[in-house]
């Protein structure tokens, strides 16, 4: 007999990959939708490997309503799990119509598709980015939303149009996970963070200098009110990230909107990164302050507490198992998924 089935929207990337191995080995079926703009097929080969479990693979773009409509009828679905958008703060500055036209349009078109196939049972990547420049730290749930940039937005503006869809139909079940700073990668150190072209996210950035593929580390902001001066981010390993997801996912289908954080509860400033992982790579790393970048904050850390009450979930893994996980997956695979032998074809 197999186990309960969940198409995994953006399943190639970073944090969707890792949830399928994470599915996989606790007895799911998966089929991954991915448009492989910022992700590898690469990664799903991957994933089939570690798990020694096949999964339904589709190339193609959320917004084509029609080929997706055409996957929920191939497959009985049971479950959702939406992490496909663009996800960078800086990009989105000077991209905002693109990142509000495919996070929320892509969202839309997946809704209108579950509507059809009647699935009604989604868990939801948004981001403690919709928290912005925050009044009081930890950060909770009820924090006020005051989002800073378009990616932050368009977040908050996707929650706002699964609150509504719950407030509207009441046997619908949504569940929205608000993670800090994903860092890391599987302890196989066969997957991990490999996003196209320059990482816009520092622990990326920070493996691939330590390999020698990056100059230096261009620190945005030195004068922030923090320790010493630098931003600070609640960093989570990825795997504690998809194991909250999978215990949302067992918790439900419960009717109506959730939303829970998922963080440590424990604040790192970017310089404090920096040396912890020199420590773990044994390099130097080699790093200019620069002016604040528009859009960024002083401060994010998470108060998990309602998580921990609701879901049972507990993040276990520290910045030095983030650290030594990520620099694993580098030394592995020193272009990352750029290995043209590790694709695997796609089904239309």
């Amino acid at each position: 007999m197999t186990g309960p089935t969940a198409l995994v929207t953006g399943g190639a990337g970073f944090i969707g990959s890792h949830c399928c191995l994470d599915l996989l080995l606790n007895g799911f079926e998966v089929i991954v939708v991915d448009n492989l703009v910022n992700s590898s097929a690469a990664a799903v080969e991957r994933v089939q490997r570690i798990s020694d479990k096949r999964v339904a693979f589709y190339q193609m773009d959320l917004a084509d309503q029609s080929s997706l409509d055409t996957v929920f009828e191939n497959h009985k679905i049971d479950v959702v799990l939406h992490f496909a958008a663009y996800k960078a703060v800086g990009d989105s500055m000077n991209r905002p119509l693109e990142y509000y036209s495919n996070n929320l349009a892509g969202l839309l078109s997946l809704l209108t598709a579950m509507r059809k196939a009647g699935i009604k049972h989604l868990i939801f990547s948004s981001s403690c980015s919709i928290y912005g420049d925050a009044e009081g730290l930890p950060i909770t749930e009820s924090s006020p939303a005051r989002p800073t940039n378009p990616y932050a937005r368009s977040k908050l503006m996707a929650e706002q149009i699964l609150a509504d869809l719950c407030g509207r139909y009441c046997d619908w079940s949504v569940t929205a996970l608000r993670y800090f700073n994903p860092a890391g990668a599987h302890e196989s150190g066969e997957i991990g963070e490999d996003p196209s072209g320059v990482p816009g996210n520092v622990v990326p950035y920070l493996t691939q200098l330590a390999a020698g593929r990056l100059d230096e580390l261009t620190v945005f902001g030195s004068d922030y009110p923090t320790p010493d001066g630098t931003a600070v981010r609640d960093y989570i390993h990825v795997m504690d990230v998809v194991e909250g997801h999978r215990l949302a996912l067992e918790a439900g289908p419960v009717p109506g909107f959730r939303k829970y954080n998922l963080g440590t509860g424990v604040g790192t400033s970017v310089l404090e990164l920096v040396r912890e992982f020199s420590e773990v790579s044994g390099r130097q790393i080699p790093y200019r302050l620069a002016a604040r970048r528009p859009g960024d904050v002083a401060e994010l850390v998470a108060c998990p507490d309602l998580a921990h009450a609701e879901l049972g979930w507990t993040a276990h893994r520290t910045l030095r198992d983030m650290c030594e996980d990520a620099w694993r997956f580098q030394k592995l695979h020193p272009l990352g998924y750029g290995d043209p032998t590790n694709m695997i074809g796609s089904r239309r």
